[in-house]
């Protein structure tokens, strides 16, 4: 709040500001579907995600309290459906939730927002050139708008391609992830009538570092710097958002990009990871959030 003495008549003016925020994250929910996994009982097929793990998740997304959550590995609606109601006995309720459903049959993108959503376009259907021949976008591309105080807001919404590959010809699918990301930046700026002053947001699981060419795409064409990838830490100033346990080894994965016409909407210029006390049982991913603030 604001004071502002004013003079006449004795009288003290005082001006109220307030602001309106609306708080988005993103987070890898680390295979929330049934799948081949080793659990400390073992290997197992087809098995579902521990329940102590759906527990400590739920308990993440509690805390984290975001308006708008995008969820990657996401198995099928009765999974997202399944995660909102026992969300809803903690108190946590999202009265939207959109899945995408692309050409990965078991890990999907997915979204649960208190938000009402203005436009939902699902795109499965993006291609791209890849080594040989022409692959598609793994798991797509979430376009969702809704409307702000400064106007309309568009989140672009992505999982792109692991590391895991048997192509000798591209190691950790790098030239992939490259080819995926440059597939939707061409959309999304065909679609930006204003790139430099349109407000949106990208973000999800790159499966990639801040200097990667996947990431790169996302942020610029040619000379024209579109978005911006936003530095993010936790309240230790820990950078990485994915442990991998094999080589116990620390990454940051998981980015959230805002246009130029948005930065100034970004509360404190920065993003945050969240490294709450059960995010290590509930994912090998750490979500990460930006908070958006508009001053009345």
């Amino acid at each position: 709040m604001k004071a502002v003495a004013g003079l006449g008549l004795g009288l003290l003016a005082v001006v109220s500001v307030t602001a309106t925020e609306l708080t988005i994250a993103t987070y890898n929910i680390e295979n929330y579907v049934s799948t081949d996994r080793l659990i400390p009982a073992g290997y197992r097929k087809d098995y579902p995600k521990p329940e102590s793990a759906k527990a400590a998740l739920r308990e993440v997304i509690r805390d984290l309290n975001a308006d708008v959550l995008v969820l990657q590995e996401m198995g099928p609606r009765p999974y997202l459906e399944e995660l909102r109601r026992d969300l809803a006995v903690l108190g946590v309720n999202y009265d939207q939730a959109v899945l995408l459903e692309a050409a990965d049959p078991d890990r999907h993108v997915a979204v649960l927002s208190r938000r009402v959503f203005t436009k939902i376009n699902l795109h499965t259907d993006l291609k791209f050139k890849y080594l040989d021949g022409v692959e598609t976008v793994k798991r797509g591309l979430l376009e969702l708008s809704l409307e702000t105080p400064s106007g309309e807001l568009t989140l672009w919404s992505l999982h792109l391609k692991s590391r895991y590959t048997d192509n000798k010809a591209d190691p950790e699918s790098t030239k992939r992830r490259a080819g995926e990301a440059m597939a939707i930046r061409e959309h999304i700026l065909a679609h930006t009538p204003e790139p430099r002053t349109d407000r949106f947001i990208i973000l999800g699981d790159f499966n990639d570092v801040k200097s990667s060419a996947a990431v790169r795409y996302l942020t610029k064409r040619g000379a024209m710097k579109f978005a911006r990838l936003l530095p993010a830490a936790d309240d230790h100033g820990e950078h990485w958002t994915y442990h991998y346990r094999r080589e116990d080894a620390y990454t940051r994965v998981d980015h959230i990009l805002v246009s130029a016409g948005l930065r100034s909407a970004v509360k404190a210029g920065t993003a945050k990871i969240f490294g709450g006390e059960k995010v290590a049982l509930a994912s090998d991913h750490r979500p990460v959030r930006v908070t958006l603030e508009w001053k009345d």
